[in-house]
């Protein structure tokens, strides 16, 4: 199967996109059977026999806005959001011609984005209200608050919060540990029945906060969109910094401003082409 795609990127947390709806100026993608998606996002996301990157995102039609976004992480798991992946998709798509207004909405697992091109070539997105998480279950009218958690019979301190995916996120001193050995006992950790991303944060000042980032099913990753949302409202509601941040990760610079007005998380950041081309995805099983 001859497969036509883009790759991009946000901040370094790069993914291969399908376009799944016809975009004037795109090149079409063929559809591929509902099972067999997991199994192309691991093919294509291979950084050795694949194109490579953090995973496969779809772009298709909405039914309530104009676009639909499905995302795959890099070992097949399907993900309910992605911000740096959902800037990606609003540039792609005002590119290409499949929306003309500067502001627009994408369809994601969990609900509708709004988003806005910015005269600077950034993309701002509406990441919605922050809630806390529960054994795995979102819960909004619950305040946000650091609980505890043992590994490997240490005890740490996290807050819990999901921005429509679930995040852990843990304040450190420094960033220069091994991040893989970490991140992994985080994500499975039957404390997060759905596996958890886990930012681990450190503050340098009342409107800057350095990150690094190990996302469930890809990895550490040079960015995490929703993870810088999660943590700069955990550094708010920790008394660590003020609702208007900068989140330094090792990709790039995301501005982050938790609004007192409407509760919502405002995330502003680039979106980047790297290439465009053809995989072929060679497989025996009818896709």
């Amino acid at each position: 199967m001859q497969i036509p795609f883009v790759k991009m990127h946000g901040l370094g947390n790069d993914y291969v996109y399908l376009d799944r709806a016809a975009a004037t100026g795109g090149r079409a993608a063929p559809a591929v059977a509902e099972s067999r998606l997991p199994a192309l996002a691991e093919a294509i996301a291979d950084r050795h026999f694949g194109v490579g990157g953090d995973g496969l995102v779809l772009i298709l039609p909405g039914d309530s806005a104009p676009l639909r976004m499905r995302m795959f992480n890099a070992d097949g798991s399907e993900a309910e959001m992605c911000g740096n992946a959902i800037r990606c998709v609003a540039r792609y798509a005002h590119d290409t011609g499949l929306v003309r207004s500067p502001r627009f909405s994408i369809e994601t697992m969990r609900r509708a984005v709004a988003m806005e091109m910015l005269d600077d070539g950034r993309v701002c997105a509406d990441m919605g209200a922050p809630m806390t998480l529960d054994n795995g279950a979102e819960l909004t009218a619950a305040p946000l608050r650091p609980e505890t958690l043992t590994i490997d019979g240490v005890e740490h301190e996290f807050t819990p919060v999901s921005m429509g995916n679930p995040h852990a996120v843990v304040f450190v001193d420094h960033l220069d540990f091994d991040l893989a050995a970490v991140g992994t006992r985080w994500e499975h950790h039957p404390r997060f029945p759905q596996r958890t991303n886990t930012e681990f944060v450190v503050p340098l000042a009342r409107d800057r906060l350095r990150m690094r980032v190990w996302e469930r099913g890809s990895g550490e990753t040079l960015a995490c969109g929703t993870g810088a949302c999660a943590a700069a409202v955990a550094a708010v509601v920790t008394g660590r910094a003020d609702r208007r941040v900068t989140l330094h990760l090792r990709g790039g610079d995301l501005e982050i401003h938790w609004s007192p007005d409407d509760n919502h998380v405002y995330m502003t950041g680039s979106a980047s082409y790297v290439f465009d081309g053809t995989f072929t995805w060679q497989t025996t099983e009818q896709s």
